[in-house]
């Protein structure tokens, strides 16, 4: 089965180098139904599935939910009628069934682009209709394949105006979140992406965007990696340290070319090697699922250790 569906000259000239939709059938593989979705959830390991529930008013980021009293029955029913966003993560790699039809999407992106997609990997998300993805930029290149529902993407610009040196150094080096400071004047410059079924967007590397469901949503959300993104990284990775341990202001955009390949090479190292700075929030469970009425309930904050 061929998953990307009508892709032309036109969409490989874009790829990469701007927003760019596409029409994809992951839906006729029959993986990403409830009754298969729920049999995922079932055997997916615990500790690579994440559960959130929607930020209270005021905060930007998602609340920690405990799971582990729930089958995914429980879990799909509530992201249908409650305010939950999941995430299986990696569940197109560790699943053999996942991973022959992710082999088949990376495989018609590199013969269709030429683009050497290194070390692919997807995972699932299963958001209500009530779900939002706060303003946030990934750290390697992304490709979002919509299945079921509808969604908005908005993308801003890739400028410091929307994405300050100082806010993309502490989300790269962040191990939990990619959360950056949104404004809502943001929004006056944002282009959007009204996604539908069998979908797929992608965007240039680092883009700040966000998402908001307008129904029940299923999709897979795809990352790789290129020798640009992988040089960027351990570039950024150094001037997050050179900022936050000797007061310097560093700025990839400024840099020469030479300089950041320097950069790349001794931020690498310090990556191996452990050398660098790194922050690691701790996760805190703050709800717990109740399966007899599939809702939320408020726990004293613990940490995740599942």
């Amino acid at each position: 089965m061929k998953i990307l569906k009508d892709w032309t000259d036109d969409h490989t000239k874009a790829f990469q180098n701007g927003p760019l939709t596409f029409s994809h059938g992951l839906s006729e593989t029959g993986l990403f139904t409830d009754e298969a979705l729920i049999e995922l959830i079932n055997r997916h390991p615990s500790e690579e599935l994440d559960v959130c529930a929607m930020p209270f008013p005021g905060e930007s980021v998602f609340r920690t939910v405990d799971f582990r009293d729930a089958d995914g029955a429980t879990l799909l029913e509530i992201a249908k009628t409650g305010e939950i966003w999941m995430n299986l993560r990696r569940a197109m790699n560790i699943h053999p069934e996942y991973k022959e039809v992710l082999d088949q999407m990376y495989g018609g992106i590199m013969s269709e682009t030429g683009v050497n997609a290194l070390n692919p990997r997807g995972g699932i998300l299963i958001s209500s209709p009530q779900a939002k993805v706060p303003y946030h930029f990934d750290k390697t290149e992304t490709i979002l394949w919509h299945i079921r529902g509808k969604k908005s993407l908005y993308l801003y610009p890739l400028a410091k105006e929307f994405l300050s040196d100082e806010a993309f150094e502490e989300s790269m080096i962040n191990i939990i979140s990619d959360d950056v400071p949104f404004k809502d004047e943001f929004d006056d410059h944002a282009q959007v992406f009204d996604l539908g079924e069998n979908q797929g967007i992608t965007w240039p590397l680092n883009t700040p965007h966000r998402v908001v469901n307008s129904t029940y949503c299923v999709s897979v959300t795809t990352e790789y990696s290129t020798p640009e993104s992988i040089r960027k990284g351990a570039n950024v990775f150094l001037n997050a340290t050179l900022r936050r341990r000797f007061g310097l202001k560093p700025s990839y955009d400024q840099d020469s070319e030479i300089k950041r390949t320097i950069k790349s090479v001794f931020g690498r190292v310090m990556k191996k090697t452990g050398t660098g700075t790194t922050i690691e929030p701790q996760d805190f469970v703050t709800y717990k699922v109740k399966s007899d009425d599939y809702s939320l309930y408020d726990v004293e904050p613990y940490r995740r250790d599942f």
